[in-house]
């Protein structure tokens, strides 16, 4: 008979313990849960992203309402558990009303009437916790709000579209997440810390001083050592805070993210003991029998944890315990490490963030101006604590050697830049089973070796599939390999992943090769290479855009290499007629070319004139034999609307007249898209310059995107989505100037057009390869290529001919034709 299993709390941490449990005894137990929002469990961590709308909510969710029925899990969702009856083994809760937050202490605002409860043979408490308020005046207005959940997302957000002013209470990692999230609602941020520094508890104050420069150079106001005293208003309008030493500052709506506390109350009424939180054993056990806890809500050892990965370590111990699985499994604490993103900016912190003992060894690397601090703190041999902020590219080899206490190496710039000559400092091979290779989910290395040897996973993708590990910011992925690798031998690629088109044998980087060994510069010839002269058709269009990469200017063009698109230079729509896009540079139009554009509308009919996502003007519904003479009289170049290359380059006002412009963004997106300008590669590229970090031209969301920070310095983003796949870029690197901006973005497009897949957009390469990987080679020069790659883009670059001028000297005979009209008298 199955035993009865209530799980109270429905966020990370609960589900995480429900997802353990089956693991080992998918039959043990009837699983209920006790949600207190009205959701499925989601990724808390990932709020900002909604906040700042580059995720859409249901996006962040970890298992939708639909897991819970596959695995036989009952949940009550938006009920709040409010007593354990320890003595008739039930939980009572009570649905929570609509107006009422998860956290909130809603004691009271019940309907008795409605009252739910179930029984138990054991209980698992996963509350979470809940922001904390500090005594501030005026903390009940309207305008005034918390950072906790999806609901307080839309909430802000709703709120922010009629305000121009917003005020974050908390320098933290959450007030700093919020601030970021404000920025895209085109509001006023300031971010009021009442310590002397930002992110207290993970950086120290030289780091805390850096990051403070930063924020400010994107824009955001910083202020520090003020404690709010009240948030003043008129008639209930919020106007702005006042601080306890009399100064002010103006604010038409206040975000309160100063900290969290636990969750307890559940836990107090039922005779649980509670000191700052819910006090547990190593097994995970509370007091009271059979009743469990773990997360943000346990007190355990005197300490209490706010971080993921304690939450992945104690499931894993509470799972072992109540399944039976392994009796003496015992959670003896957590080495913390935090490794995150702050205002896009990279900072994992490991540990004590200053030294304790006089005989603490501190190693700092620090560079001002690329806001760039590197900090490892050594006790006895070992790390103690380590703060990166800027440049995380060690930060896998330091978290690993963190957690096994591995000796560090007695060149100390080793931990910071790598060994030059000998093995890695860290092989996942030599690692523990419980070792843990993916922080983003979890993922020990125990389960990583299940998946290869128990499941057959031969390869990256097929470990991720099984396990989850590589699916979070995917800087894991090396280390997978080397497990594979230390199992098998070798590392296994699924076919898709290997060939480069399907009928040609060869992955791309050996097709690239003997292409140039032979050199091969049209379609036919490589298919008379390699495939005996068999033409494969779905192959043809992707060969046709290597060969264009690899040969600029002497590449042989077979039209039946090409889709119809590139044949005729225009975008195909579904009633057979065509689109005209010329290109707007920039977005900058002038008003000769709107009466030129309006003219031919006019005079040819066109059926729609649209503006389009990428700042330019479409002409739809063009007949094919039309086009030539759009061209002819728009005399404006082509916009590369069809094809696989680059697009466009979407841009802000920049400083031209924006009020918060940093950067000029309109000279550098017409500088960037007079250069660019036809470049072809495996998929299109849309770009686009912000001139401040307000992105207001969703450059972070584009497959390359400039956004100017302040002191003429661009941050450059790369792998960014906003279609079927919505992801925010990767920073690549900080770049001065529009001269360095534009030659990193062309060095980046050069080893896209030659290492990716084709029909591979940036965010699958860019996910694929690793943001790490490609600093490394991109900007560090780790594999002595950048000149190479800077002198194959120009090389494109020199070979680019307006396509629209085959209007006056068509390719190929008929090439605008219409199709031929056949009457009944023909046959």
């Amino acid at each position: 008979m199955q035993k009865r299993l209530v799980i109270i709390g429905n966020g990370m941490a609960g589900a995480r313990a429900a997802e353990e449990i089956l693991k080992r005894a998918p039959e043990m137990f009837k699983i209920v849960m006790f949600g207190a929002e009205p959701y499925g469990n989601y990724n808390r961590i990932l709020l900002s992203n909604v906040l700042n709308q580059s995720q859409r909510p249901e996006e962040i969710f970890l298992n939708p309402l639909t897991w819970y029925r596959e695995n036989g899990i009952f949940l009550y969702s938006g009920v709040k558990a409010v007593r354990i009856d320890t003595a008739l083994r039930c939980v009572v809760g009570y649905p929570l009303p609509a107006e009422v937050n998860a956290y909130d202490f809603c004691d009271g605002l019940f309907d008795r009437e409605a009252v739910v409860t179930e029984p138990y043979d054991h209980i698992i408490i996963a509350t979470g916790s809940r922001p904390f308020v500090p005594p501030i005046e005026g903390q009940n207005l309207p305008g005034v709000f918390l950072f906790r959940t999806i609901d307080d997302c839309r909430r802000i957000g709703e709120f922010a579209a009629g305000c121009r002013k917003a005020v974050v209470i908390g320098g933290g990692l959450l007030g700093l997440e919020a601030a970021r999230g404000l920025l895209t609602h085109n509001v006023e941020v300031t971010v009021v810390e009442a310590g002397g520094q930002l992110m207290h508890a993970q950086l120290d104050e030289e780091s805390g001083q850096m990051l403070k420069r930063t924020m400010e150079a994107m824009g955001i106001s910083v202020v520090v050592n003020s404690r709010t005293k009240r948030i003043r208003h008129d008639d209930g309008k919020i106007t702005g805070l006042e601080f306890q030493d009399e100064t002010s500052v103006e604010a038409d709506m206040v975000i309160i993210s100063a900290g969290i506390r636990p969750i307890t109350e559940v836990a107090q009424v039922s005779g649980i003991t509670v000191n700052k939180g819910i006090v547990c054993d190593d097994r995970m056990r509370t007091n009271v029998p059979e009743v469990f806890a773990l997360g943000e809500c346990v007190e355990h050892r005197g300490k209490m944890y706010g971080l993921v990965d304690p939450i992945w370590e104690q499931a894993r111990v509470l799972a072992d315990i109540v399944t039976g699985t392994d009796p003496q499994a015992r959670y003896e604490g957590s080495k913390t490490a935090t490794k995150l993103k702050v205002m896009g900016v990279d900072l994992v912190s490991v540990g004590v963030k200053e030294a304790e003992k006089p005989s603490d060894e501190t190693v700092v690397y620090r560079e001002p101006k690329r806001n760039i601090y590197k900090k490892v703190i050594i006790r006895d041999e070992k790390i103690h604590g380590a703060i990166l902020l800027g440049d995380t590219g060690s930060a896998d080899t330091l978290l690993q050697m963190f957690k096994t206490g591995q000796d560090v190496p007695a060149n100390r710039p080793e931990l910071f830049f790598g060994t030059v000559e000998g093995p890695a400092l860290v092989n996942a091979a030599d690692l523990p089973d419980h070792a843990q290779i993916c922080n983003c989910n979890g993922v020990c290395k125990k389960e990583i070796v299940a998946a290869i040897q128990n499941d057959h996973c031969r390869s990256v993708s097929a470990v991720g599939a099984r396990t989850k590990a590589g699916k979070g910011c995917g800087s894991c992925r090396g280390m997978i390999a080397q497990i594979i690798e230390s199992c098998l031998g070798k590392v296994s690629y699924d076919a898709a992943e290997h060939y480069y088109v399907p009928g040609i044998p060869l992955e791309k980087s050996q097709l690239v090769a003997q292409v140039r060994a032979k050199n091969l510069k049209s379609v036919s010839a490589v298919f008379a290479a390699f495939a005996g002269g068999k033409e494969d058709a779905d192959s043809k269009v992707g060969l046709a855009s290597l060969l264009k990469t690899l040969w600029p200017g002497e590449y042989e063009d077979e039209r039946d290499a090409r889709f119809i698109n590139d044949r005729v230079h225009a975008n195909i729509q579904r009633d057979g007629t065509f689109s005209v896009v010329p290109r707007i540079y920039g977005g900058v139009t002038t008003p000769d070319e709107l009466m030129r554009i309006a003219g031919v509308a006019v005079k040819y009919q066109v059926k729609m004139v649209k503006i389009t996502g990428g700042q330019r003007i479409d002409l739809l519904g063009v007949q094919k034999p039309v086009l030539p003479l759009i061209w002819k009289e728009l005399g404006m170049p082509s916009g590369h609307a069809y094809t696989k290359a680059f697009r466009t380059c979407k841009s802000c006002v920049g400083t031209d007249f924006c009020r918060y412009g940093l950067g000029d963004s309109i000279k550098l997106a017409q500088t960037i898209e007079r250069r660019f300008q036809g470049v072809e590669s495996p998929h299109k590229m849309k770009l686009a310059t912000a001139g401040c970090p307000r992105n207001c031209s969703e450059a972070y969301v584009k497959d390359i995107g400039a956004v100017a920070i302040g002191e003429d310095k661009w941050e450059i983003y790369i792998g960014g989505a906003a279609g079927g796949t919505v992801r925010k870029g990767d920073l690549l690197c900080t770049a001065r100037g529009h001269e360095e901006t534009v030659r990193v973005i062309g060095r980046f497009m050069q080893y896209y057009r030659e290492h990716a897949k084709y029909m591979e957009r940036t965010y699958g390469f860019v996910g694929r390869v690793g943001i790490d990987v490609l600093k490394s080679v991109l900007i560090e020069d780790s594999l002595g290529i950048c000149a190479r790659l800077d002198a194959r883009i120009q090389e494109a670059v020199e070979a680019y001919r307006d396509p629209w001028r085959e209007a006056q000297e068509p390719a190929y005979e008929h090439q605008f034709a219409g199709p031929k009209r056949i009457s009944l008298a023909e046959g």
